[in-house]
């Protein structure tokens, strides 16, 4: 019943290290561990149900495991719960829920997170469509290195007047300040 050896041992199936990889012996594992609480055991368990390894591809059941590890902050698990509510994948498609969970994703640094959010308020999907906002989370994500980020920023910026690219560079530092505290 300890959490933690329940987890390393679904890791050490689910890697072939010290014994032979057995992807439905680490669901086993996962499972024990998940359901005693561990986000990380709850996310991969997610991912086994996503990929179906040692399980039938089920993504009703990654939405139950990426939620409950999401709901613990799990960052990963934010983002992997968006982009099954982007595409409706488990779950009915709803660009509300995406933009909640890309949020929490985003507000924690996650740069695939803040990309998503960026283009949820370029398109309007689940937000007003909000060109300060894209930006604003496209400058961050860039900030990390995402490329494509800084593209996108780049065209949005020859869309926008020289008043909201400021706005949104002055949300961008803020943002950067209140984490840094």
């Amino acid at each position: 019943g300890y959490v933690t050896a329940q987890y390393n041992l679904a890791l050490m199936y689910d890697f072939g290290n010290g014994v032979p990889e057995d992807d439905v012996e680490a669901v086993k594992w996962y499972r024990k561990a998940a359901e005693q609480g561990n986000a990380t055991a709850q996310y991969n368990l997610a991912l086994m149900y996503a990929n179906g390894n040692g399980v039938p591809e089920d993504d009703v059941e990654a939405v139950k495991w990426y939620r409950k590890a999401a709901e613990q902050g799990y960052v990963t698990a934010q983002y992997n719960l968006a982009l099954m509510y982007d595409f409706g994948n488990g779950v009915p498609e709803d660009d509300v829920e995406a933009v909640k969970w890309y949020r929490k994703g985003a507000e924690q640094g996650d740069a695939k997170a803040q990309f998503n959010l960026a283009v949820m308020y370029d398109n309007g999907n689940g937000v007003p469509k909000d060109d300060v906002f894209a930006y604003m989370w496209w400058n961050l994500a860039a900030a990390q290195g995402d490329e494509e980020a800084k593209q996108n920023k780049g065209i949005l910026s020859k869309q926008m007047t020289k008043e909201q690219i400021a706005e949104a560079q002055k949300l961008s530092r803020e943002w950067l300040a209140k984490r840094q505290k």
